[in-house]
């Protein structure tokens, strides 16, 4: 990004920060978070293949840079002239945080994505977001069960929330394709009760797309719980993690020129880890050569497009997702359960 002269995408953003309400520096009252001055490291970095080595330094670490949140989602790097920040979802707290070197954490957002009155589950808020073309904020609300856009004027417009006049169960994570559509996965872990819960309108899981125009689209119920999702670099492969105890997998889908999917195919089964390792697949970030970092039972596994496991960056915790970014793009971001972490690549 030039140095001199901000893009019109943090133009935007700036905009949407003046016009969410929160004088710099707000913080959410009640919540103890912790920013690291100097960040402790945790768990360990496993190097399964030697292609490894070119990813993720013999000596890197997995740093906590922040702590104390509920449950930390959704990672989201956003670049700017000062540096650029992370913007993630707090679901339990019904709020988006920021952070930044400069800064550490701040509020972005709350409410995120539960705008009810009442109680409303344990999972009310947003999970994944995402910038499109013109640097706008889109989200996965749980509790308003939609995937929404804020406004440069601080309102939100709503993408989708129906699928042929019954209400989504709870959008959880998108992707925005070159062609402005998107794609998301709907689970029902944002509904109070699940996919027990009577509120649940919709009999399956659905990976969806939401094209420009706004026509909502059902493109797969293949999967019985899908809910991370990423594309290749050439937009011709959607990648949707499985978050099913039973079966733990991350699944491959062709894209057809008209955005449509073809059969999904298994990419990488790990199944025999969950009695071991804390977590399930989830959230995942693709790098511009393609390979593949995806949290799964005990961390982020890094995969390359043929789906070999070359190694893994192990928390030890419940590892939700990751996003690249950085001044240099070279920082990958992790949330895992209370922590806000990161590892440094090559």
């Amino acid at each position: 990004m030039p140095r001199r002269l901000r893009s019109p995408r943090a133009v935007f953003f700036a905009v949407l920060v003046a016009a969410s309400g929160l004088p710099a520096g707000e913080f959410l009252p009640n919540v103890s978070i912790a920013t690291a001055q100097t960040p402790a490291a945790i768990g360990r970095i496993e190097s399964l293949d030697p292609a490894f080595a070119s990813l993720v330094a013999e000596d890197a670490k997995i740093e906590v840079i922040a702590d104390g949140f509920t449950w930390s989602e959704g990672p989201l790097w956003v670049p700017s002239a000062s540096g650029g920040e992370l913007l993630f979802s707090d679901i339990p707290r019904n709020t988006i945080f920021s952070w930044s070197a400069a800064r550490g954490v701040q509020t972005f957002m709350t409410p995120s994505g539960y705008t009810g009155v009442t109680f409303y589950g344990l999972e009310p808020g947003s999970n994944g977001l995402a910038l499109d073309a013109q640097g706008r904020l889109l989200a996965c609300e749980h509790g308003d069960r939609r995937v929404s856009m804020l406004t440069a004027g601080g309102g939100k417009l709503t993408l989708a929330d129906r699928y042929e006049g019954r209400r989504l169960n709870s959008p959880n994570d998108l992707v925005v394709h070159s062609s402005g559509s998107l794609f998301f996965t709907d689970p029902p872990y944002g509904l109070p009760q699940r996919a027990d819960d009577p509120r649940r309108e919709l009999d399956f899981c659905g990976i969806f797309r939401i094209d420009a125009d706004g026509r909502l689209t059902l493109l797969s119920k293949q999967l019985a719980r899908p809910n991370g999702i990423a594309l290749s670099p050439d937009e011709k492969t959607l990648y949707v993690s499985q978050s099913d105890p039973a079966k733990a997998i991350w699944m491959t889908f062709p894209i057809g020129d008209d955005l449509t999917l073809g059969e999904g195919t298994l990419f990488y089964d790990a199944t025999d880890q969950v009695q071991t390792l804390p977590g399930l697949p989830d959230g995942m970030c693709v790098d511009a050569a393609g390979h593949i970092w995806a949290s799964g039972p005990g961390g982020i596994y890094v995969f390359n497009p043929a789906g070999k496991l070359l190694g893994r960056l192990l928390t030890g915790e419940r590892t939700s997702n990751c996003a690249l970014g950085g001044p240099d793009g070279k920082t990958l971001f992790i949330t895992a359960d209370s922590y806000l972490c990161r590892v440094q690549l090559l």
